[in-house]
């Protein structure tokens, strides 16, 4: 195949697959004529495939196949109106609907991580056991603040928030099971707990809090969010309610995935304040007030613009068509 010869005679037939795919409003002849274009350019792509492979030519015939191939589906993206959605309803629905769950898995935590310090610092011989008064004084003063120096602002705050991210991911996949988000919370609780007894002991509360909640306000909150959100996935499955527990499983999940990306955002947010804000110069009261910002930010998401997006009939569920609902009779 002489390649120069196809793309001289086809040019005007690619030229008009590629505006037609990026035109806006299609008339009913026009999708006809879009349709057909499809079929011959994908022929023509297929043809250069196997007998003169151009690099050029394959990488702008797949570009425009595949915008045509969107228009046709109806397949484009996520669109403004999508996203916009997704932050106005489904995600504030989502998280309005675990309201009660997180404020209990946050008690619960909390109890955990200050249970687990007091019995450190009151219980004799558990400090020594850690280590020489000498190597836990430097942890408190010096590893403990150095942590938050390693590499750059940037890859340290990016390096965290993939972590957490993947934790709060594996947190609520792991719902299903009802162990997972409680151990997972009950292992950072304990760590927690572990850390500001020694800080608190050698170092004194005020150099433990400092460091910790600026950017620990808004991981925490992530990790309460995730783990609410498995604990309700394992809810569903164990008391479905009136509809049927695949379907109560199914609706769950689908839900909770959503607030699985706002975990994940939440958590870069986090990263960025950790990597930044909490080994930065700035006073401590105003590190510890940008914490709260945006602790006090998420819950008042959670409980007014949640709230507002459950009135209006969001649940936090995918679209209609994610999944499968089977009728059932009642």
């Amino acid at each position: 195949m002489d390649i120069d010869a196809l793309k001289a005679s086809r040019a005007a037939q690619w030229a008009r697959l590629h505006d037609l795919a990026r035109t806006r409003s299609l008339t009913g002849e026009q999708i006809d004529e879009l349709d057909l274009l499809y079929r011959r350019t994908t022929a023509d792509l297929a043809d250069i495939r196997t007998t003169s492979p151009d690099p050029d030519t394959i990488r702008l015939l797949s570009r425009d196949l595949g915008a045509a191939r969107a228009r046709l589906t109806g397949t484009q993206g996520a669109s403004t109106a999508a996203i916009s959605r997704f932050f106005r309803l489904s995600l504030p629905a989502a998280l309005y609907s675990i309201r009660w769950w997180i404020i209990g898995v946050t008690a619960i935590f909390l109890l955990a991580a200050a249970a687990q310090a007091a019995y450190v610092i009151h219980t004799p011989g558990v400090l020594a056991s850690m280590g020489s008064p000498e190597s836990l004084k430097n942890y408190a003063h010096t590893d403990f603040v150095a942590y938050y120096h390693q590499d750059t602002n940037a890859e340290f705050g990016l390096s965290v928030w993939a972590n957490n991210a993947w934790i709060a991911l594996q947190c609520v996949g792991g719902g299903i099971t009802g162990v997972y988000p409680l151990y997972v919370l009950m292992r950072n609780a304990v760590s927690l707990g572990t850390s500001a007894a020694v800080v608190v002991e050698y170092a004194g509360p005020w150099h433990f809090f400092r460091f910790i909640l600026p950017h620990g306000l808004p991981e925490l909150m992530a990790v309460f969010i995730a783990g609410a959100a498995g604990l309700r996935v394992f809810w569903a499955l164990v008391a479905p309610g009136p509809v049927p527990r695949i379907e109560a499983l199914a609706r769950a999940g689908r839900a909770m995935a959503t607030i699985g990306v706002g975990c994940v955002i939440l958590l870069f947010v986090s990263g960025l304040i950790e990597g930044f804000v909490t080994p930065s110069g700035l006073p401590s009261i105003v590190k510890i007030g940008l914490g709260s910002l945006v602790l006090l930010g998420v819950w008042v998401y959670i409980l007014i613009v949640g709230s507002y997006a459950a009135e209006a009939g969001a649940d936090g569920d995918l679209d209609a068509d994610a999944g499968y609902a089977l009728p059932v009779a009642g």
